[in-house]
């Protein structure tokens, strides 16, 4: 595939589309201007070269934010009757009441469902919504998050991340908490042309243990979807962390993904990762 380069503020991602992300967040200053940075790297930045051929994926139309339009909530009966039973029959429901610490569900750029069991709540672990996070935990958040595991300026989609990212997963466990039942987030595309972004950002700190699932999957469609979420690991000394991505895309979705983890000393990250149906599938594991 040829390389090209794309001017970011006069085609398919403007700084208007950015901005708006951003307010219709309600976002900190911080995380526009980091917003405006990774755009302006994507308009220095080519394409891959390498892997498989990206020449179907269409980049204009991609729709790069999709509100769910649903108010996240902690009880599954609040969920919109459709939506909660898409991921009734995907089984995260039943799951979370079997042996999950924990469940987020987002739907297209939002999250729609988030609870972590309260015995874990009151050893001080978090388990929140990225969008959610930068508001209740904002230092700590600002700290870690695309400054210094996996950058903007590393490649092409990881600059589109940091720019028109939606959702997401934030995770810290105190020092020496073992967290015994896994969290998982499942992330659902429903729309035809549409771009997912999903920040995960977990940060185990000295001494503890966390098992960590995510799960995505997208419906069977005609057009060309887009998604390029981001996992952030921060493993401290003589902690454990596993985690397993489990994603079952239809053969129209480009996957491409960054992945990558920083760990201390005596710390043990294990990855366990199964990519299925999707178009393209690359991971960027910098």
């Amino acid at each position: 595939m040829k390389s090209v380069k794309v001017e970011a503020d006069r085609n398919y991602i403007t700084h208007e589309m950015v901005k708006g992300i951003s307010n219709n967040k309600n976002e900190p200053e911080w995380m526009g201007e980091r917003r405006r940075e990774s755009l302006d790297l994507l308009g220095s930045l080519a394409l891959p070269t390498f892997g498989p051929t990206l020449n179907g994926l269409d980049l204009a139309k991609i729709k790069y934010f999709v509100d769910p339009k649903f108010v996240e909530t902690k009880s599954w009966d609040n969920v919109d009757a459709d939506v909660k039973n898409t991921f009734e029959k995907l089984g995260i429901p039943q799951a979370e009441r079997d042996y999950l610490g924990g469940v987020g569900a987002q739907y297209d750029s939002g999250m729609i469902y988030h609870k972590l069991k309260d015995d874990l709540a009151k050893q001080g672990v978090i388990f929140e919504n990225m969008d959610v996070a930068i508001h209740t935990h904002e230092s700590i958040v600002k700290e870690y998050f695309m400054t210094k595991c996996v950058g903007p300026s590393e490649h092409y989609f990881a600059a589109m991340h940091g720019a028109v990212w939606s959702g997401g997963t934030f995770i810290y466990v105190p020092k020496g908490i073992k967290v015994t039942m896994p969290l998982q987030a499942y992330f659902r595309m429903n729309t035809e042309y549409g771009g997912q972004f999903e920040h995960t950002l977990i940060i185990v700190d000295e001494g503890s243990e966390l098992t960590y699932i995510e799960g995505c999957s997208a419906p069977k469609s005609n057009s060309s979807n887009l998604h390029a979420g981001c996992v952030e690991i921060f493993v401290k000394k003589n902690a454990k962390m596993k985690y397993i991505s489990i994603e079952n895309w239809s053969r129209n979705t480009y996957n491409l993904n960054t992945k990558k983890a920083l760990v201390d000393e005596s710390g043990k990250m294990e990855w366990v990762n199964a990519n299925m149906g999707s178009k393209v599938t690359m991971l960027y594991p910098t």
